[in-house]
């Protein structure tokens, strides 16, 4: 099974950028779909960015669709989620996942890993 290990959650003000990373082991050799997901207390977690591990095709939540950008380095097994133009609304534990499945969905039921989570705070 994959392991997730993460960094980069920090507060910030609003209009602010955050990179968030995730160090994966075997990365390509047994996951076809990793991202972040989000939670805040009292919602279910959402799935803010996907990427295919090995198309590298993204998926955003209409939410972050042109603030947030998904990438990966294949080479270092590692993922990153730039989050620029940050809004209060964009706070919460951002957990790292990943899935086996062969397609890649915005769906936090089709993840099989998970890592420990990195909080993201947004102040006004």
């Amino acid at each position: 099974q994959v392991h997730l290990v993460e960094s980069g959650g920090d507060s910030v003000q609003s209009g602010g950028s955050l990179t968030l990373c995730c160090a994966a082991s075997a990365y390509t050799d047994t996951t076809n779909c990793i991202g972040r997901l989000r939670q805040v207390p009292a919602r279910e977690r959402e799935c803010v960015a996907l990427i295919h591990t090995r198309l590298g095709i993204p998926l955003y939540v209409d939410s972050v669709k042109g603030g947030f950008t998904i990438s990966q380095d294949n080479a270092k097994n590692t993922l990153y989620l730039q989050m620029n133009s940050l809004k209060p609304e964009d706070s919460g534990m951002y957990y790292c996942a990943a899935s086996y499945a062969g397609t890649c969905r915005l769906d936090p039921h089709a993840m099989n890993a998970w890592g420990q989570g990195t909080q993201v705070t947004v102040s006004t």
